[in-house]
């Protein structure tokens, strides 16, 4: 077989090795060492490759913004301030028709601004809400739908660890990708309280309504989220003007968050033990999976599969469009049963080149921004996607005495509501863009 040609198979291989339950990381470490030998016919080249390919990639500066991120996470958790956030939240919107449920997204979103794991967001905010929305009486597919489509916005609300990986795969500022994913990001959560609207409507005994909170009240809960609002400033704030760069902004919203912890009583020697630990179990899971994206994207180069298949769509005819949505379908499918790093990480490296070499108009630095944040809704979408989405699991798993079947149900009016968005900003990518434009 020639080399193209091994690369190809190379997929049927790492996805059944996926579908047999074998890790994702090690899955593509096993392909690419195993493709790499069948090209070169050499173990040396494949130690070689092993070799440099550990130091490279671990000791890039710009992975070190990885966790920093899932620690501030984790502090802002012990901080309570995934509390506060849904408190205030609630005592603005928790009148309403699905107003419980409006505040559970409304707080994801303000979490996602301080925590750049989906996950994380989904499981933090569970535990808060999920209590509440049970107790005014939302019925068990709408209360976990929510919580589990509300911890996507961890991934898209800057600052976000997917959009790092990307930015360092396609060799993009990360800054810029944080501005370009601000409007979506606001886009998301509003869709998703639209979402909750019409549902509720439909469905009027889906969703309680609690009483209306004085606004003396109000405005105490609202003054309880300064410690995020401060954070946020600090971390965001600091990158967009070029105070910080992300990786030092990084590691001033964990010492933020963590000071905020310390101050709130929710920081101890354990707590701060557990903390590291959890920190330390998700990079290092994180980092794997990168290790072998690398190995496998290294062979990928090797077979030439990016540059032909590049070459070959652009020599199809096809428009630069219809092969955009090719992609976004592709993402959109493999995303209900791959991770999102991984995703992303398995994707970009054959997609991006192939992409690039096709004409929608813009710069290649626009492109590369808008395609980032295209690919990140898809794969957010894919989090929430039946069968194998993520955080319907992680909720599920919080909530053990809600069938599956149930949370399938309540995320799909959200999962519709992320598909119209991805059609607008793939439409108008100047939605994406003009903050870019505006700031740089």
């Amino acid at each position: 077989m020639s080399p193209f040609e091994i690369g190809l198979w190379s997929f049927v291989v790492l996805l059944a090795l996926i579908f047999l339950r074998l890790p994702i990381g090690l899955a593509m470490l096993l392909t690419g060492l195993g493709g790499n030998y069948l090209i070169t016919g050499s173990t040396t080249m494949m130690f070689a490759q092993l070799k440099h390919l550990t130091y490279g990639t671990f000791s890039s500066y710009s992975l070190s913004i990885v966790p920093l991120f899932l620690l501030m996470g984790q502090f802002a958790s012990l901080g309570g301030m995934s509390t506060s956030l849904f408190k205030a939240a609630e005592s603005w919107l928790g009148h309403r028709k699905g107003g419980v449920a409006m505040a559970a997204i409304g707080a994801c979103a303000g979490f996602g601004a301080i925590c750049g794991s989906s996950l994380a967001t989904a499981a933090t905010m569970a535990q808060v809400a999920l209590p509440e929305l049970r107790r005014y009486g939302y019925s068990p597919a709408l209360a976990t739908g929510t919580l589990a489509a509300g911890g996507t916005l961890g991934i898209l609300i800057p600052p976000s660890v997917i959009l790092v990986i990307y930015a360092i795969l396609a060799e993009q500022n990360i800054a810029k990708l944080f501005v370009a994913a601000f409007v979506p990001g606001i886009l998301a959560a509003v869709g998703y309280m639209i979402a909750i609207s019409i549902y509720v409507r439909l469905y009027p005994e889906s969703g309680g309504v609690r009483e209306r909170v004085p606004y003396g009240e109000r405005l105490r809960a609202l003054l309880d989220v300064w410690p995020v609002l401060v954070v946020f400033l600090l971390v965001v704030g600091g990158i967009y003007t070029g105070v910080f760069t992300p990786t030092e902004a990084a590691a001033v919203g964990a010492a933020g968050t963590g000071l905020v912890a310390l101050v709130n009583g929710g920081l101890t020697w354990r707590t701060l033990i557990d903390s590291i630990l959890a920190t330390a179990m998700s990079t290092g899971l994180i980092f794997f999976i990168v290790f072998g994206a690398g190995v496998y994207n290294g062979f990928l180069a090797l077979s030439q599969v990016p540059q032909l298949s590049a070459q070959l769509v652009a020599g199809a005819g096809l428009s630069p469009w219809i092969i955009l949505s090719i992609v976004l379908f592709f993402y959109l499918v493999f995303g209900c049963v791959m991770d999102s790093l991984s995703m992303v990480l398995l994707t970009v490296p054959i997609f991006f080149p192939i992409m690039t070499a096709l004409d929608f108009g813009m710069d290649p630095e626009s492109f590369a921004l808008w395609f980032g944040i295209l690919v990140l809704i898809v794969v957010e979408v894919g989090l929430i996607t039946p069968p194998v989405g993520m955080n319907l699991f992680v909720i599920n798993s919080m909530a053990r005495d809600i069938p599956i079947i149930q949370t399938f149900r309540g995320v799909l009016p959200f999962v519709l509501t992320d598909l119209v968005r991805v059609v607008i900003l793939a439409a108008f990518p100047f939605i994406t863009l003009f903050l870019v434009r505006l700031i740089y």
